[in-house]
């Protein structure tokens, strides 16, 4: 029947910590003022003076400034981005300051339950006119539960705006002509909604095409340190044969234990390398036995005298338990990234898998969760709720950010990797609100290496800052794989319908919304580098 005081202090305390408002409460038993300012009717509502002064310390909580003063003031039709943002700003503000005037309403209800309840006055009052007063109140109180719920939409589509300002101004696609504003300037809710519907009807998008069959590899893209191989992969007597920007390649071990990478084909007469042997830290072809060092250099001509002959190698070193080759023409850079999984967790898989779709498309898939509870309904995301509102938040300049509401935060470096932690409680289960908030986690990484311009080799790893048992635990390495080729499998079909669509013309970012700010940015990269630009963008210099 009323609302209880602890309930009450609840409310205000929350209103006070966060700043956002709760309700849009109107008393019709109250003492109200009535405000217009603007052609905007507003409903204030005020108690008596004694009876705020009864709460001491709470009364603090309202002395709130009336913002309906300060409206931004727009000179001519059109927004610039901080104005535009100072209006969204501006109804967050305005909710705050109408929750707190409900609050204080529901205060005041609950001071006159309890004084009609109050046990002297029972003397003075007949059961009828306690009930009849009763009654009266519990109207009142319900009337403003009900406006509690509509203002919570209200304050859903006031953050909803600022998020959507936030996203326009970060990404640089507010423009001062095209954010026009409504002719008639009102303070209310309501015209900022229309206002935030003509920005949205008006605003330029940002063009990404990304259309046509896949073109040749850009030679800039392979100048660049590449992963290939893991190291437990490359054993001293074995061969890892590999594809690299359409041309095949083989990895094997010198005498002096230390990989090496050469073109996948003899000399002689154009056979792959890798269907030979590896004798004394040299490759054998298996056609006419000429034999290979790490550089290259033929050093074996069985049944013949040696001539100079070598073929084609690349730089390659060994680093963080992988294998890394340069690709390019330029000068390779002096030192290897690092991808060790971060301090505390422990490898527990390495996964290599040949996959038939371009590496680009293979990026955009992992670099997006929004797609989740929607495509991996039978594996990780098995019964996950779908969220309301979904983003990716990140510096206005940076490769790197975390999910909302996901706990799990995500990168993406140049040239082809993705990293990323996500918080867990048990296996397919998330928990908190950010990665640092879950007690346990695990930490990916995809490599994704152009093969062709279909074909991509992902180098997959797994790791676990809890349950070190697991590792010890026989075929478990079988069991990874096969969930990883599960989640997989789930994506292939829907990647492998873009690349075909996207090779008869279609494009596939024809419409990039929030959600899609990482592949945004992974192909804004892309193109800036191929097109040759100096000062790459969201590097970590500029």
């Amino acid at each position: 029947m009323s609302l209880s005081a602890s309930n009450a202090m609840t409310i205000v305390a929350t209103a006070a910590a966060l700043s956002l408002p709760i309700s849009f409460c109107r008393s019709t038993k109250l003492s109200t003022r009535k405000g217009v300012k603007g052609g905007f009717r507003v409903f204030a509502v005020f108690g008596e003076q004694s009876e705020i002064e009864k709460k001491n310390g709470w009364s603090t909580l309202f002395d709130v400034e009336d913002p309906r003063s300060k409206f931004p003031q727009t000179k001519g039709k059109f927004l610039d981005a901080n104005l535009a943002l100072e209006v969204a700003r501006y109804d967050i503000q305005y909710c705050d300051w109408r929750a707190r005037q409900d609050v204080l309403a529901i205060m005041l209800l609950h001071e006159k339950v309890v004084d009609v309840l109050n046990p002297l006055a029972r003397d003075y009052k007949s059961i009828g006119t306690i009930k009849k007063e009763l009654a009266e109140l519990q109207e009142e109180l319900g009337q403003a539960h009900r406006q509690v719920h509509i203002s919570e939409a209200r304050v859903s589509t006031a953050l909803d705006k600022l998020a959507y300002m936030e996203e326009l101004v970060n990404d640089k696609l507010l423009q001062d002509r095209a954010t026009t504003y409504s002719e008639e300037a009102s303070p209310s809710p309501s015209t900022s909604t229309q206002s935030l519907d003509t920005v949205k009807r008006r605003l330029p998008r940002k063009g990404l095409n990304i259309s046509g069959p896949v073109q040749p590899y850009h030679p800039r893209l392979k100048n660049f340190w590449y992963p290939v191989a893991f190291s437990t992969d490359l054993k001293d007597d074995t061969m890892v044969p590999l594809d690299c920007f359409e041309e095949p390649w083989v990895l094997f071990r010198g005498k002096d234990g230390k990989p090496g990478c050469v073109q996948n084909t003899c000399a002689h007469r154009a056979c792959p390398l890798d269907l030979g042997s590896v004798n004394e830290g040299r490759i054998q072809c298996p056609y006419h036995g000429w034999e290979y060092s790490t550089d290259g250099t033929c050093e074996k001509m069985p049944s013949t005298r040696l001539h100079k002959v070598k073929i084609k190698s690349l730089p390659c070193f060994e680093k963080d338990g992988m294998l890394w080759i340069w690709p390019g023409d330029g000068p390779p850079s002096a030192t290897l990234p690092s991808l060790q999984p971060p301090s505390g967790f422990q490898i527990h898989a390495e996964l290599v898998i040949e996959l038939p779709v371009e590496h680009g498309l293979l990026l955009d898939n992992l670099l997006d969760l929004a797609h989740a509870p929607f495509t991996h309904t039978s594996t990780f995301a098995k019964g996950w709720s779908v969220p309301s509102f979904v983003k990716f938040l990140t510096p206005a300049s940076g490769l790197q950010g975390y999910w909302d509401p996901y706990p799990i935060d995500m990168e993406f470096r140049p040239p082809c990797m993705v990293l990323s932690t996500i918080g867990i409680s048990k296996p397919g289960k998330l928990e908190g609100q950010s990665t640092k908030q879950c007690t346990t986690h695990l930490h990916q990484l995809h490599v994704c290496l152009p093969s062709s311009r279909n074909k991509t080799r992902l180098l997959y790893r797994m790791s676990l800052d809890f349950a070190p048992v697991l590792k010890h635990i026989p075929f478990m390495n079988f069991l990874w794989r096969h969930f990883a080729e599960q989640v997989l499998n789930e994506d292939l079909r829907l990647v492998l319908g873009q690349q075909e669509r996207m090779n008869k013309g279609a494009n596939i970012w024809n419409w990039p919304v929030t959600y899609d700010k990482l592949g945004v940015r992974y192909r804004q990269w892309r193109d800036a580098l191929e097109r040759g630009e100096k000062q790459l963008p969201f590097s970590k210099s500029s």
